[in-house]
């Protein structure tokens, strides 16, 4: 799961990590005061933050300039649970370049499907999951595929509450697939495998939420807007 950290922690934490390598030991709160330019104090505090979090942790040292018995010091140092977070964030800065691109052929896609059959168009959107790496671009695939499950459910009470809905973050995206998979299982008759690759997706979709960064839960969420004005969007009219 990754960790959830205010951009503040995560500077905190970037410069913890790069003073850490850069002196080949443990940090004194102070000179993390001093590269961030905050004083000592208020570094202590966030660097006692990041270590009820798990990625970081203090120890107490002599001071160097000392011989013989002397009052320690409290310095800190970066955890194994701090590189892995630090790594994820990189990989996932990394995947969100396509994101653009990504978007516009689902959107497409989503425009295609309101002049196909929506449980045609759902199939194929489920076909490409399997080949989807990145999990920003998988959960944005999801979204689709799980408001043309509505679509092919033509479930009339329910595409009110997915139409309306509007919770930010990975509360909505989390309603939005508890309100498909909830309505596939309760009218789901006649293929029990489609239905059987919705709730593993839909546990995978939920699983990825969980990991990620705020950031890309803020642009599922816009996506989530972007896709349910696409697919509901009047049908033009035929030019005679």
């Amino acid at each position: 799961m990754l960790l959830k950290l205010t951009s503040r922690q995560q500077a905190f934490l970037d410069n913890l990590f790069e003073l850490y390598r850069d002196l080949k030991g443990p940090v004194h709160y102070s000179v993390v005061a001093e590269k961030l330019g905050v004083n000592k104090f208020s570094a202590y505090d966030m660097l006692k933050v990041l270590e009820e979090k798990g990625v970081a942790a203090s120890s107490y040292v002599l001071n160097s300039d000392q011989t013989g018995p002397g009052r320690s010091q409290v310095v800190f140092y970066p955890t194994n649970k701090a590189a892995q977070f630090l790594t994820q964030l990189r990989e996932e800065v990394r995947n969100n370049g396509d994101w653009q691109q990504v978007k516009h052929r689902i959107l497409q896609q989503l425009e295609d499907a309101r002049q196909t059959n929506p449980a045609d168009a759902l199939r194929e959107a489920i076909l490409h999951l399997s080949e989807t790496k990145s999990p920003l671009n998988y959960c944005a695939e999801m979204i689709s595929v799980l408001l043309l499950n509505v679509e092919r459910l033509r479930n009339n009470q329910l595409k009110p509450a997915i139409d309306s809905l509007n919770i930010p973050g990975q509360v909505g995206l989390g309603a939005l697939a508890g309100l498909s998979l909830g309505s596939t299982l309760t009218n789901e008759t006649t293929d029990s495998s489609l239905a059987e690759k919705l709730l593993a997706h839909t546990q995978r979709f939920q699983n990825y939420l969980s990991e990620m960064s705020d950031d890309s839960i803020k642009k599922l969420s816009f996506f989530l807007n972007d896709a349910k004005a696409t697919l509901h969007q009047p049908q033009r009219a035929v030019e005679q």
